[in-house]
């Protein structure tokens, strides 16, 4: 997290003091909660409170708000929104749209209370809207696709089509940009958002659009040929946007809210789980997967399904891509081997008589990873649970505990992936390793295994909803055909 951040906190503590006493916030909660209805002389806080509901205005996409697989709500976005409604105690309603122009009338009009869309903090914006501290420090990218044009090292070379989304920060830059490049063809539209934007370009309908670097992270795991031209800008600011005026209620308490999750570390937490593995981009890698779940992934389907019980079926296919790349006789220098890459004597503990054997192999994992998940400390939650759990898979509970005692040594949180990540790597320095019970480990590796199972999990679960998963076939033919000789 940037120290933008920490640095816009403190210069807002004097505002929250002001605005929000705790004495007096508690005093207005407890007098709104009896009173069950709005009153013209309620400020916008107390007018949200006796109604019992927060609207807040999101663009809907993948990385502000969506429905996900579960049909529960789900994104970045919309989870900091929901805690903020949380700590209010009133109900979140987020109201979506696909036009900003849209979101900004309607904050306007006051129809929605805040807007959080993943809304760039420019100089134009500020002169009539507030910007609660920025949640993150984002880039601003001139993607292209890869093979449809040649790569564009500067503003001189960018020669085709270039279309951004009306009234974003992108059309404001290309707006200033003109004065000085006036040879760019470029257009604004109120009809797409930049992740259909993201996809003109893949079918090669423009050759340019500008997206946030967070938002092409998430892009790139279904789409490995966009492709990055040059930074249009960087170190931006990512902000809620709250209407000018007197009021400001509303505003301090996110300041307020915005403020404690930066310093409790959760704000990183969550920032991770939506970004923090998808950040490190390998093309090849990506296309190869891709191509994997053509070629491979229908053998074994069924018994990714069949095995997995409580654990999301991709996740266990992501799991057994890292381990095998989905190869039965995959063997490491090691001794691991199979489809899920046990060791003998965990294979022999969980009943596997042969590693070889896809469906002894599949059963043995997700067992396997089960039982390491159920063995953390309860209070661990999801999904940094299951992250751990994943890292523990591959270089052992013991090293995984002991990155944990540094975490809380060093005074992070060792029930947070983000922290506990940081760590691992830690094991392999005699300075660190020498004072836990396991010693050395080469802790990085856990680190890039976990982050890799995260992106191919992302990516089976996006192809799963757009229909893109090959048709489920069995596997019976393959295996009566496959050994199963006893090692």
């Amino acid at each position: 997290m940037s120290m933008v951040i920490y640095g816009t906190l403190q210069q807002n503590e004097r505002m929250r003091r002001q605005w929000l006493p705790s004495g007096l916030l508690l005093s207005l909660i407890l007098f709104i909660s009896g009173c069950g209805t709005e009153r013209i002389d309620q400020n916008q806080l107390e007018r949200i409170q006796a109604r019992g509901v927060v609207h807040v205005g999101t663009m809907m996409n993948p990385v502000n708000y969506y429905i996900g697989h579960d049909n529960h709500d789900a994104g970045f976005e919309f989870e900091l929104a929901r805690g903020l409604a949380q700590q209010l105690d009133v109900q979140l309603n987020m109201v979506h749209s696909y036009d900003l122009r849209e979101l900004w009338r309607q904050l306007e009009a006051g129809e929605i209370d805040f807007i959080a869309a993943g809304i760039d903090v420019t100089e134009n914006r500020l002169q009539w809207l507030k910007f609660s501290p920025p949640y993150q420090i984002v880039e601003q990218k001139l993607v292209f696709r890869q093979d449809a044009v040649n790569r564009p090292r500067n503003w001189n070379d960018v020669t085709g089509k270039i279309r951004v989304v009306a009234g974003s920060s992108h059309e404001e830059y290309l707006q200033s940009l003109s004065e000085v490049y006036p040879h760019l063809n470029w257009t604004s539209t109120h009809l797409y958002d930049s992740d259909e934007l993201l996809e003109h370009v893949i079918r090669d309908e423009i050759d340019f659009t500008i997206v946030d670097s967070h938002h092409l992270d998430i892009k790139r795991r279904a789409f490995p040929n966009l492709s990055i031209a040059f930074t249009v800008r960087d170190n931006v600011p990512i902000s809620w946007a709250f209407r000018s005026g007197s009021d400001d209620s509303l505003y301090a308490a996110a300041i307020e809210y915005i403020g404690e999750h930066y310093e409790s570390g959760e704000l990183a937490q969550l920032w991770d789980r939506y970004f923090g593995h998808v950040a490190e981009f390998n093309f090849v890698d990506t296309r190869a997967f891709i191509a994997a779940t053509e070629s491979l992934l229908p053998d074994y389907l069924e018994l990714f399904q069949e095995y997995s019980g409580d654990l999301d079926w991709r996740l266990l296919a992501a799991l057994s891509y890292q381990e095998s790349h989905w190869d039965p006789w995959a063997r490491s220098a090691t001794g691991v081997r199979g489809l899920m890459m046990l060791t003998l004597p965990t294979a022999q503990e969980l009943g596997v008589n042969s590693r070889l054997d896809p469906a002894q192999a599949v059963r043995g994992g997700a067992e396997y990873l089960r039982r390491l998940h159920q063995r953390l400390p309860d209070r661990i939650q999801e999904p940094d649970r299951m992250w751990m759990a994943l890292a523990a898979y591959n270089v052992g509970l013991g090293h995984l505990e002991d990155a944990r005692v540094l975490t809380q040594r060093q005074g992070g949180n060792p029930d947070y992936w983000v922290d506990v990540r940081e760590r691992l790597p830690l094991l392999r320095q005699k300075q660190y390793y020498r004072t836990t019970r396991f010693g050395f480990a080469r802790g990085d590796e856990p680190v890039q295994y976990v982050e890799n199972i995260r992106r191919y999990f992302d990516t089976l679960v996006w192809l799963d909803e757009q229909g893109r998963l090959p048709a489920m076939e069995t596997v019976l033919t393959e295996r009566a055909h496959s050994p199963t000789t006893a090692e």
